[in-house]
């Protein structure tokens, strides 16, 4: 459930941005990242119980609006990290310093801002809730809903930051730490290209 809450299989941005982080920045801002992403999900479970992210999918003007920011965002990440993988000369020390609460701030919502700008999130969230939430469901049903969400999403986000801050070492090698910027630079702008071109069923 979890890797599916947030984006249909098979992993998309969530996935990546996370990925990103922890072997990049280390595990303590791919947890940041996933804690983002976790509440963007929790955000869209509310809107989908509430008809909020059904208005979403069934405007085409809203739907156009997320969809091109949250692809430019997605670009605009992939440009960053493919940046990062050409630049030269970069060296990377195997023991990093915490580079403190600012940037663990900047992970966080680059996951929250990954996940909340991808109107996909709605068109699944839309086709999946109403299965779980009766018409005539109380707030208590839907927040029961949205944590069982959120603590799926936690979970499996977490587990991929530990894993991947696991093998920090591995990652903080300069030829490894290129190859991951310009293998998820590559994935981030492949899905920004085709949330693009995604269109309304």
């Amino acid at each position: 459930m979890a890797s599916c809450c947030s984006e249909p299989c098979p992993p998309g941005p969530d996935f990546a941005v996370v990925v990103r982080r922890s072997a990049v920045s280390g595990r303590g801002h791919g947890m940041a990242a996933a804690l983002g992403i976790s509440v963007g999900v929790f955000a869209w479970v509310v809107a989908a119980a509430t008809g909020v992210a059904a208005l979403l999918a069934a405007s085409a003007m809203a739907f156009t609006v997320v969809k091109v920011v949250g692809a430019a965002y997605l670009l605009y990440l992939g440009v960053k990290a493919l940046r990062s993988a050409l630049r030269r000369g970069q060296e990377l020390e195997l023991d990093l310093p915490d580079p403190g609460r600012r940037s663990s701030w900047a992970a966080f919502a680059e996951g929250l801002l990954t996940n909340a700008l991808n109107p996909k999130a709605a068109l699944f969230f839309v086709a999946l809730v109403p299965q779980f939430v009766s018409s005539g469901a109380s707030m208590a049903d839907t927040l029961v809903l949205s944590l069982i969400a959120l603590a799926g999403t936690v979970v499996w986000f977490l587990v991929v930051a530990n894993i991947v801050g696991t093998l920090r070492k591995v990652f903080a090698r300069p030829a490894v730490r290129r190859a991951v910027d310009g293998l998820t630079g590559a994935a981030l702008i492949g899905l920004g290209v085709k949330l693009a071109a995604t269109s309304r069923p």
